[in-house]
């Protein structure tokens, strides 16, 4: 977090050190008279805004040797800016980071308001200008703006009937983090962007894992991390009845509606018997602004690890979805390849099924990843003419 009382604490450092200097004396090892320095660095920093140098003037502020002393200190703006110019500096990630989650270019911005009082510090409003390229307004209070949005989107919400000068304006309320469904090895599948605009309506379609399910789990995840088990479960429910059929067969299609209260309702139907089942997700649920921006900082964090986790468990997927199918055709057409083709697919198939089955995800190498995918691809060349034989429909019809 940044605001105004890290700027103030550079005040009050300068000081206090100037202070100690000067009497030999640690003013931090007086509360009371911290206090008084607290204020103080707060109202210099608010006149720094708008004069070039300002006076700390702190009258008999501690006790020296039995003697009353007093502070007396000048800052001027130049040092201030010098005090603070890695707090400014930070305020560039948080600017880039809203642009990059809205998905325009700076060029794109029609206007830039300042929000929060320190956004007043001249620094502050140069290097917005400078990360944007427009001239930060000034015609919204900073310190009330937030409130006059939250009076506008409630008038909104309310069908305008609260305010008795509605300006028409629509804010747009956002999804905090992505929201997504677990699938097979534990990966989280995203559904729903972080930083989409509410209301949200969307449908995608899943398939089973295993061969012949009559029932799918749906856990509804929050969080920015490709596995599951490293964002937060905001519920779960069973969807039952689901027709017998071969792995990837069923249509499974989950639907995500989020209204504008934010209240989030998932669903799921079988597309073959028509069967479904959903679960309303409140804010009660989901998580708090702190665990929110914990979870970004965790993505940010471990992206590369992430990254290879995440690769990781989708070649493992597609190679147990290969194995699958190769063995099911194995089962149907075995009959129509020559003796040597069939025991190349099947020595391949092993060797594959091997790798497969001593793979622990938390324990691989890049090496592994590697000998997996050219396990697969090897498989996938000597099997392409018996996969070309192979008519899924009619293995699937001849076992259900």
């Amino acid at each position: 977090h940044l605001g105004g009382d890290d700027f103030d604490e550079r005040i009050v450092n300068f000081v206090c050190d100037a202070f100690q200097r000067e009497h030999h004396a640690d003013l931090h090892r007086d509360l009371a008279a911290m206090v008084r320095v607290k204020e103080a660095a707060e109202q210099a920093k608010k006149e720094l805004s708008v004069t070039e140098m300002t006076t700390i003037s702190l009258p008999f502020i501690s006790t020296v040797g039995g003697q009353a002393v007093h502070l007396e200190q000048t800052l001027t703006r130049a040092k201030f800016n010098e005090l603070t110019a890695d707090l400014v500096a930070r305020t560039e990630g948080p600017v880039r980071s809203a642009l990059s989650d809205a998905g325009i270019a700076a060029s794109e911005l029609g206007k830039v308001l300042l929000v929060g009082g320190s956004t007043r510090i001249p620094a502050v409003q140069e290097k917005v200008r400078q990360l944007t390229g427009i001239t930060p307004s000034k015609s919204i209070n900073p310190d009330e703006c937030v409130a006059q949005g939250a009076a506008i989107q409630g008038d909104t919400l309310n069908e305008h009937t609260t305010l008795t000068n509605s300006t028409g304006l629509l804010l747009l309320d956002v999804t905090p983090l992505s929201l997504a469904i677990e699938t097979v090895g534990g990966v989280a599948t995203r559904v729903i962007e972080r930083n989409s605009t509410l209301p949200v309506h969307y449908q995608q379609v899943f398939t089973t894992a295993g061969m012949f399910q009559s029932s799918v789990e749906i856990n509804v995840l929050q969080g920015e991390r490709p596995m599951a088990r490293d964002n937060k479960s905001i519920g779960k429910f069973r969807l039952k009845g689901i027709r017998r059929a071969m792995a990837g067969v069923p249509k499974i299609e989950v639907t995500f509606d989020i209204d504008t209260n934010g209240i989030l309702t998932v669903s799921a139907r079988d597309q073959d018997t028509g069967r479904a089942q959903s679960i309303t997700i409140t804010a009660d649920n989901k998580m708090s602004e702190d665990e929110i921006q914990q979870a970004i900082r965790d993505a940010e964090q471990y992206a590369a690890q992430d990254a290879f986790r995440r690769d990781l468990m989708d070649t493992i997927n597609q190679a147990q979805h290969l194995l699958a199918q190769v063995s099911a055709a194995l089962n149907q057409c075995s009959k129509q390849l020559d003796k040597d083709e069939k025991k190349r697919v099947k020595d391949d198939e092993a060797a594959l099924r091997h790798l497969i089955g001593r793979a622990k995800p938390d324990k691989m190498t890049a090496d592994d990843l590697s000998a997996i995918k050219s396990a697969m691809a090897t498989l996938e060349s000597s099997s392409a003419h018996l996969m070309s034989l192979f008519d899924p429909n009619a293995q699937g019809s001849g076992q259900s």
